[in-house]
Protein backbone atom coordinates (compact mmCIF):
# COMPACT_ATOMS: atom_id res chain seq x y z
CA UNK A 1 0.00 0.00 0.00
CA UNK A 2 1.43 3.38 -1.03
CA UNK A 3 1.06 6.15 1.52
CA UNK A 4 0.32 9.75 0.56
CA UNK A 5 3.43 11.59 1.76
CA UNK A 6 2.18 15.10 1.00
CA UNK A 7 2.30 16.15 4.63
CA UNK A 8 1.65 19.82 3.92
CA UNK A 9 -1.66 19.00 2.25
CA UNK A 10 -2.48 16.56 5.04
CA UNK A 11 -1.79 19.15 7.72
CA UNK A 12 -3.93 21.76 5.97
CA UNK A 13 -6.88 19.35 5.91
CA UNK A 14 -6.34 18.40 9.55
CA UNK A 15 -6.43 22.03 10.63
CA UNK A 16 -9.75 22.57 8.83
CA UNK A 17 -11.24 19.36 10.23
CA UNK A 18 -10.46 20.25 13.83
CA UNK A 19 -11.41 23.91 13.49
CA UNK A 20 -14.83 22.93 12.16
CA UNK A 21 -15.31 20.18 14.75
CA UNK A 22 -14.37 22.44 17.66
CA UNK A 23 -16.80 25.06 16.36
CA UNK A 24 -19.59 22.43 16.33
CA UNK A 25 -19.85 22.65 12.54
CA UNK A 26 -17.80 19.59 11.51
CA UNK A 27 -17.00 19.08 7.85
CA UNK A 28 -15.68 15.54 8.39
CA UNK A 29 -15.42 12.93 11.13
CA UNK A 30 -12.02 13.36 12.83
CA UNK A 31 -9.63 10.47 13.50
CA UNK A 32 -7.26 10.19 16.45
CA UNK A 33 -4.87 7.49 17.66
CA UNK A 34 -3.92 6.37 21.14
CA UNK A 35 -0.22 5.56 20.89
CA UNK A 36 2.30 5.33 23.70
CA UNK A 37 5.96 4.48 23.93
CA UNK A 38 5.39 0.74 24.34
CA UNK A 39 4.92 0.80 20.54
CA UNK A 40 8.68 1.33 20.31
CA UNK A 41 9.92 -0.72 23.25
CA UNK A 42 7.94 -3.86 22.39
CA UNK A 43 8.75 -3.91 18.67
CA UNK A 44 12.25 -5.13 17.81
CA UNK A 45 12.15 -3.37 14.43
CA UNK A 46 11.56 -0.01 16.10
CA UNK A 47 13.82 -0.75 19.07
CA UNK A 48 17.14 -1.88 17.56
CA UNK A 49 18.94 -0.89 20.78
CA UNK A 50 16.82 -3.51 22.58
CA UNK A 51 15.97 -1.12 25.42
CA UNK A 52 14.11 -2.82 28.26
CA UNK A 53 11.31 -1.21 30.22
CA UNK A 54 13.44 -1.53 33.36
CA UNK A 55 16.12 0.65 31.69
CA UNK A 56 13.65 3.01 30.10
CA UNK A 57 11.83 3.59 33.40
CA UNK A 58 14.99 4.77 35.19
CA UNK A 59 17.05 6.49 32.46
CA UNK A 60 15.90 9.93 31.35
CA UNK A 61 18.01 9.90 28.18
CA UNK A 62 16.54 6.57 27.03
CA UNK A 63 13.02 7.76 27.88
CA UNK A 64 13.56 10.96 25.92
CA UNK A 65 14.95 9.10 22.90
CA UNK A 66 12.12 6.56 22.89
CA UNK A 67 9.52 9.31 23.31
CA UNK A 68 10.91 11.22 20.33
CA UNK A 69 11.07 8.07 18.21
CA UNK A 70 7.45 7.27 19.05
CA UNK A 71 6.45 10.75 17.94
CA UNK A 72 8.56 10.36 14.80
CA UNK A 73 6.81 7.11 13.88
CA UNK A 74 3.39 8.65 14.63
CA UNK A 75 4.21 11.64 12.46
CA UNK A 76 5.49 9.58 9.52
CA UNK A 77 3.76 6.20 9.49
CA UNK A 78 0.59 6.22 11.61
CA UNK A 79 -1.96 8.40 9.88
CA UNK A 80 -4.72 10.26 11.70
CA UNK A 81 -5.84 13.84 12.13
CA UNK A 82 -2.64 14.96 13.79
CA UNK A 83 0.23 16.96 12.33
CA UNK A 84 2.48 14.83 10.14
CA UNK A 85 6.15 15.35 9.33
CA UNK A 86 8.92 16.59 11.58
CA UNK A 87 7.71 19.08 14.21
CA UNK A 88 8.60 22.64 13.30
CA UNK A 89 9.30 23.79 16.86
CA UNK A 90 10.52 20.55 18.43
CA UNK A 91 9.43 17.50 20.40
CA UNK A 92 7.18 17.36 23.46
CA UNK A 93 8.44 14.78 25.97
CA UNK A 94 6.71 13.55 29.11
CA UNK A 95 7.60 11.43 32.11
CA UNK A 96 6.12 8.00 31.40
CA UNK A 97 4.61 5.88 34.18
CA UNK A 98 2.36 3.67 32.05
CA UNK A 99 -0.52 2.91 34.49
CA UNK A 100 1.52 3.16 37.68
CA UNK A 101 1.30 6.84 38.55
CA UNK A 102 -1.19 6.35 41.38
CA UNK A 103 -0.78 2.77 42.57
CA UNK A 104 3.01 3.16 42.49
CA UNK A 105 2.70 6.41 44.41
CA UNK A 106 0.49 4.71 47.00
CA UNK A 107 3.06 1.99 47.59
CA UNK A 108 2.87 -0.76 44.97
CA UNK A 109 6.14 -2.40 43.96
CA UNK A 110 6.85 -2.03 40.25
CA UNK A 111 7.41 -5.38 38.52
CA UNK A 112 9.18 -5.53 35.14
CA UNK A 113 8.82 -8.32 32.62
CA UNK A 114 10.87 -8.91 29.48
CA UNK A 115 8.02 -8.78 26.97
CA UNK A 116 5.33 -6.53 28.42
CA UNK A 117 4.69 -3.28 30.22
CA UNK A 118 5.53 -3.00 33.95
CA UNK A 119 2.78 -3.47 36.50
CA UNK A 120 2.18 -2.72 40.16
CA UNK A 121 2.13 -5.74 42.45
CA UNK A 122 -0.95 -5.91 44.72
CA UNK A 123 0.12 -5.13 48.26
CA UNK A 124 -3.04 -5.11 50.38
CA UNK A 125 -3.64 -8.73 51.35
CA UNK A 126 -6.28 -10.18 53.66
CA UNK A 127 -3.95 -9.95 56.68
CA UNK A 128 -3.01 -6.30 56.12
CA UNK A 129 -5.79 -4.88 53.96
CA UNK A 130 -6.80 -2.24 56.51
CA UNK A 131 -3.23 -1.11 57.18
CA UNK A 132 -3.34 1.69 54.61
CA UNK A 133 -6.49 3.32 55.94
CA UNK A 134 -4.76 5.20 58.76
CA UNK A 135 -1.62 6.08 56.82
CA UNK A 136 -0.96 9.68 55.82
CA UNK A 137 -0.80 10.24 52.09
CA UNK A 138 2.70 10.04 50.62
CA UNK A 139 4.38 13.27 49.58
CA UNK A 140 3.65 14.03 45.95
CA UNK A 141 7.24 13.15 45.01
CA UNK A 142 7.58 10.01 47.12
CA UNK A 143 7.68 6.35 46.05
CA UNK A 144 7.54 6.01 42.26
CA UNK A 145 7.13 9.77 41.95
CA UNK A 146 10.62 10.32 43.37
CA UNK A 147 11.89 8.66 40.19
CA UNK A 148 9.40 10.59 38.07
CA UNK A 149 10.44 13.97 39.46
CA UNK A 150 14.13 13.14 38.96
CA UNK A 151 13.51 12.18 35.34
CA UNK A 152 11.43 15.30 34.79
CA UNK A 153 14.27 17.52 35.98
CA UNK A 154 16.83 15.59 33.95
CA UNK A 155 14.66 16.05 30.86
CA UNK A 156 14.60 19.78 31.56
CA UNK A 157 18.42 19.68 31.75
CA UNK A 158 18.55 17.88 28.39
CA UNK A 159 16.36 20.62 26.94
CA UNK A 160 18.61 23.37 28.35
CA UNK A 161 21.71 21.63 26.99
CA UNK A 162 20.27 21.60 23.48
CA UNK A 163 19.38 17.93 23.06
CA UNK A 164 18.18 17.19 19.53
CA UNK A 165 16.53 14.20 17.88
CA UNK A 166 16.60 14.02 14.09
CA UNK A 167 17.61 17.67 14.01
CA UNK A 168 14.81 18.94 16.24
CA UNK A 169 15.14 20.20 19.84
CA UNK A 170 12.90 19.53 22.83
CA UNK A 171 10.09 22.08 22.71
CA UNK A 172 8.48 21.24 26.05
CA UNK A 173 8.79 18.81 28.96
CA UNK A 174 5.60 17.64 30.67
CA UNK A 175 5.32 16.08 34.10
CA UNK A 176 1.87 14.75 33.26
CA UNK A 177 -0.60 12.55 35.16
CA UNK A 178 -2.88 15.28 36.54
CA UNK A 179 -5.79 12.85 36.47
CA UNK A 180 -7.01 9.73 38.25
CA UNK A 181 -7.33 6.16 36.98
CA UNK A 182 -10.39 5.79 39.26
CA UNK A 183 -11.07 4.31 42.66
CA UNK A 184 -12.26 0.85 41.61
CA UNK A 185 -9.35 0.38 39.21
CA UNK A 186 -6.87 1.42 41.87
CA UNK A 187 -8.50 -0.75 44.53
CA UNK A 188 -8.31 -3.74 42.16
CA UNK A 189 -4.63 -2.99 41.52
CA UNK A 190 -3.88 -2.66 45.23
CA UNK A 191 -5.94 -5.63 46.46
CA UNK A 192 -6.15 -7.78 43.34
CA UNK A 193 -9.37 -7.68 41.29
CA UNK A 194 -10.82 -10.90 42.73
CA UNK A 195 -10.20 -9.79 46.29
CA UNK A 196 -11.67 -6.32 45.90
CA UNK A 197 -14.75 -7.57 44.06
CA UNK A 198 -15.26 -9.97 46.96
CA UNK A 199 -14.79 -7.06 49.39
CA UNK A 200 -17.65 -5.15 47.74
CA UNK A 201 -19.98 -8.05 48.58
CA UNK A 202 -18.51 -9.64 51.71
CA UNK A 203 -16.96 -6.62 53.45
CA UNK A 204 -18.70 -3.53 52.05
CA UNK A 205 -17.70 -1.35 55.00
CA UNK A 206 -14.02 -1.96 54.27
CA UNK A 207 -14.58 -1.50 50.53
CA UNK A 208 -16.16 1.88 51.22
CA UNK A 209 -13.32 2.90 53.52
CA UNK A 210 -10.69 1.89 50.95
CA UNK A 211 -12.48 3.74 48.13
CA UNK A 212 -12.81 6.78 50.37
CA UNK A 213 -9.07 6.69 51.16
CA UNK A 214 -8.13 6.29 47.48
CA UNK A 215 -10.45 9.09 46.40
CA UNK A 216 -9.16 11.51 49.02
CA UNK A 217 -5.59 10.56 48.10
CA UNK A 218 -6.24 11.20 44.41
CA UNK A 219 -7.80 14.59 45.16
CA UNK A 220 -4.86 15.53 47.39
CA UNK A 221 -2.30 14.42 44.82
CA UNK A 222 -3.90 16.26 41.90
CA UNK A 223 -4.43 19.48 43.85
CA UNK A 224 -0.89 19.48 45.21
CA UNK A 225 0.60 18.85 41.77
CA UNK A 226 -1.51 21.64 40.31
CA UNK A 227 -0.22 24.01 42.98
CA UNK A 228 3.38 22.90 42.51
CA UNK A 229 3.24 23.54 38.77
CA UNK A 230 1.45 26.89 39.22
CA UNK A 231 -1.82 25.68 37.81
CA UNK A 232 -5.27 26.61 39.15
CA UNK A 233 -6.21 24.27 41.99
CA UNK A 234 -9.74 23.96 40.59
CA UNK A 235 -10.74 23.68 36.94
CA UNK A 236 -13.82 24.10 34.75
CA UNK A 237 -13.85 20.34 34.20
CA UNK A 238 -11.97 17.20 35.08
CA UNK A 239 -10.96 14.12 33.13
CA UNK A 240 -10.74 10.74 34.84
CA UNK A 241 -11.10 7.02 34.22
CA UNK A 242 -12.22 3.89 36.02
CA UNK A 243 -12.00 0.92 33.67
CA UNK A 244 -12.70 -1.63 36.40
CA UNK A 245 -16.32 -0.54 36.84
CA UNK A 246 -16.81 -2.87 33.86
CA UNK A 247 -16.70 -5.64 36.48
CA UNK A 248 -19.74 -4.33 38.36
CA UNK A 249 -23.50 -4.36 37.92
CA UNK A 250 -25.13 -1.01 37.39
CA UNK A 251 -26.88 -1.20 40.76
CA UNK A 252 -23.56 -1.84 42.47
CA UNK A 253 -22.02 1.10 40.62
CA UNK A 254 -24.80 3.47 41.64
CA UNK A 255 -24.90 2.40 45.26
CA UNK A 256 -21.22 1.79 46.05
CA UNK A 257 -19.05 3.61 43.49
CA UNK A 258 -20.88 6.68 42.24
CA UNK A 259 -20.60 8.63 45.54
CA UNK A 260 -16.81 8.38 45.30
CA UNK A 261 -16.79 9.48 41.65
CA UNK A 262 -19.02 12.43 42.59
CA UNK A 263 -16.63 13.36 45.40
CA UNK A 264 -13.63 13.19 43.04
CA UNK A 265 -15.23 15.36 40.38
CA UNK A 266 -16.85 17.92 42.68
CA UNK A 267 -13.59 18.36 44.65
CA UNK A 268 -11.56 19.21 41.55
CA UNK A 269 -13.88 21.64 39.72
CA UNK A 270 -14.87 25.19 40.54
CA UNK A 271 -18.60 24.64 40.17
CA UNK A 272 -19.94 21.12 39.72
CA UNK A 273 -23.29 22.33 38.34
CA UNK A 274 -21.59 24.06 35.40
CA UNK A 275 -18.62 21.72 34.99
CA UNK A 276 -17.92 19.90 31.72
CA UNK A 277 -16.18 16.60 32.45
CA UNK A 278 -14.79 13.67 30.48
CA UNK A 279 -14.19 10.00 31.19
CA UNK A 280 -12.19 7.12 29.74
CA UNK A 281 -13.87 3.71 30.00
CA UNK A 282 -12.36 1.17 27.62
CA UNK A 283 -14.09 -2.02 28.79
CA UNK A 284 -17.61 -3.40 28.84
CA UNK A 285 -19.03 -0.51 30.87
CA UNK A 286 -21.65 0.91 28.52
CA UNK A 287 -24.52 0.12 30.92
CA UNK A 288 -23.15 2.89 33.17
CA UNK A 289 -22.73 5.61 30.52
CA UNK A 290 -26.13 7.31 30.60
CA UNK A 291 -26.15 7.54 34.39
CA UNK A 292 -22.60 8.91 34.41
CA UNK A 293 -23.49 11.52 31.82
CA UNK A 294 -26.56 12.68 33.70
CA UNK A 295 -25.11 12.59 37.21
CA UNK A 296 -21.43 13.47 36.77
CA UNK A 297 -21.85 16.01 33.97
CA UNK A 298 -19.67 13.93 31.67
CA UNK A 299 -20.09 15.14 28.10
CA UNK A 300 -17.05 13.47 26.56
CA UNK A 301 -16.67 9.66 26.48
CA UNK A 302 -13.55 7.79 25.43
CA UNK A 303 -14.64 4.21 24.75
CA UNK A 304 -13.02 0.92 23.85
CA UNK A 305 -14.50 -2.51 23.23
CA UNK A 306 -17.14 -3.93 23.24
CA UNK A 307 -19.53 -1.13 22.27
CA UNK A 308 -23.03 -0.98 20.84
CA UNK A 309 -22.46 1.98 18.55
CA UNK A 310 -26.13 2.61 17.81
CA UNK A 311 -27.01 2.74 21.49
CA UNK A 312 -23.90 4.79 22.21
CA UNK A 313 -24.69 7.53 19.70
CA UNK A 314 -28.42 7.71 20.38
CA UNK A 315 -28.44 7.36 24.16
CA UNK A 316 -25.70 9.99 24.66
CA UNK A 317 -26.71 12.30 21.84
CA UNK A 318 -28.10 15.22 23.82
CA UNK A 319 -25.50 17.83 24.90
CA UNK A 320 -22.61 15.52 24.04
CA UNK A 321 -19.34 17.19 23.07
CA UNK A 322 -17.46 14.18 21.74
CA UNK A 323 -17.49 10.41 21.70
CA UNK A 324 -14.35 8.44 20.91
CA UNK A 325 -14.67 4.92 19.57
CA UNK A 326 -13.76 2.69 16.67
CA UNK A 327 -12.12 -0.43 15.35
CA UNK A 328 -10.93 -2.74 18.11
CA UNK A 329 -7.18 -3.07 18.48
CA UNK A 330 -7.11 -6.81 17.77
CA UNK A 331 -8.70 -6.18 14.37
CA UNK A 332 -6.17 -3.46 13.57
CA UNK A 333 -3.38 -5.81 14.61
CA UNK A 334 -4.51 -8.99 12.84
CA UNK A 335 -6.83 -8.21 9.92
CA UNK A 336 -5.96 -7.14 6.39
CA UNK A 337 -6.28 -3.49 5.28
CA UNK A 338 -9.42 -4.36 3.28
CA UNK A 339 -10.99 -5.98 6.33
CA UNK A 340 -10.07 -2.98 8.50
CA UNK A 341 -11.64 -0.65 5.95
CA UNK A 342 -14.83 -2.72 6.04
CA UNK A 343 -14.95 -2.63 9.87
CA UNK A 344 -14.40 1.13 9.82
CA UNK A 345 -17.17 1.75 7.28
CA UNK A 346 -19.60 -0.42 9.28
CA UNK A 347 -19.05 1.76 12.35
CA UNK A 348 -19.44 4.94 10.32
CA UNK A 349 -22.71 3.76 8.78
CA UNK A 350 -24.11 3.27 12.29
CA UNK A 351 -22.94 6.48 13.98
CA UNK A 352 -23.06 9.15 11.29
CA UNK A 353 -26.88 9.27 10.99
CA UNK A 354 -27.09 9.79 14.77
CA UNK A 355 -24.36 12.30 15.63
CA UNK A 356 -21.61 14.47 14.21
CA UNK A 357 -19.68 14.43 17.51
CA UNK A 358 -18.10 11.01 16.94
CA UNK A 359 -14.31 10.73 16.65
CA UNK A 360 -12.90 7.56 15.11
CA UNK A 361 -9.98 5.91 16.89
CA UNK A 362 -8.54 2.51 17.66
CA UNK A 363 -10.42 0.86 20.53
CA UNK A 364 -8.38 1.35 22.68
CA UNK A 365 -4.60 2.03 22.61
CA UNK A 366 -2.77 0.78 19.57
CA UNK A 367 -1.00 -2.56 20.01
CA UNK A 368 2.73 -2.87 19.34
CA UNK A 369 3.48 -4.29 15.88
CA UNK A 370 0.16 -3.09 14.46
CA UNK A 371 0.72 -2.77 10.68
CA UNK A 372 0.85 0.88 9.66
CA UNK A 373 -1.10 -0.16 6.54
CA UNK A 374 -4.08 -1.08 8.71
CA UNK A 375 -4.09 2.27 10.48
CA UNK A 376 -3.83 3.96 7.08
CA UNK A 377 -6.80 1.93 5.83
CA UNK A 378 -8.92 3.11 8.78
CA UNK A 379 -7.92 6.72 8.19
CA UNK A 380 -8.44 6.68 4.44
CA UNK A 381 -11.86 5.08 4.88
CA UNK A 382 -12.91 7.98 7.09
CA UNK A 383 -11.40 10.46 4.62
CA UNK A 384 -13.40 8.88 1.83
CA UNK A 385 -16.74 8.39 3.56
CA UNK A 386 -16.70 10.68 6.60
CA UNK A 387 -17.70 14.04 5.11
CA UNK A 388 -20.86 15.69 6.36
CA UNK A 389 -23.28 17.29 3.92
Amino acid sequence: MKFDRDFDRHNEEVEKVWESFNNFKPIRMPVILGINNRMILLDAKLNPQNYKFSEYFTDSLIMTEVSCECQYQTRHNYYADHEMGLPKDGWVVSVDRQNLHETGWLGAKVIHSDNNVPFGQPFLHDDNKASILDKPFPGIFENIEERSFRIYNEMLDLQKKGYEYKGRPIKRVNYGTLYSDGGVTLACMMRGADNFCADLIEDPIYAKELLDYITRASIYRIKELRKFFDLPELADGVSFADDSIALLSHQMYVEQIFPHHKNLVSSLVEDFDTSVNSIHLCGDAQRHFKFIKENLRVFSFDTGYPIDFHKLTTELKEDIIKIHGGVKVDDLLLLSPLEVAKKTKEIMDIVMPNTDRFIMREANNLSPKTPAENVYAMYQTVREHGWYK
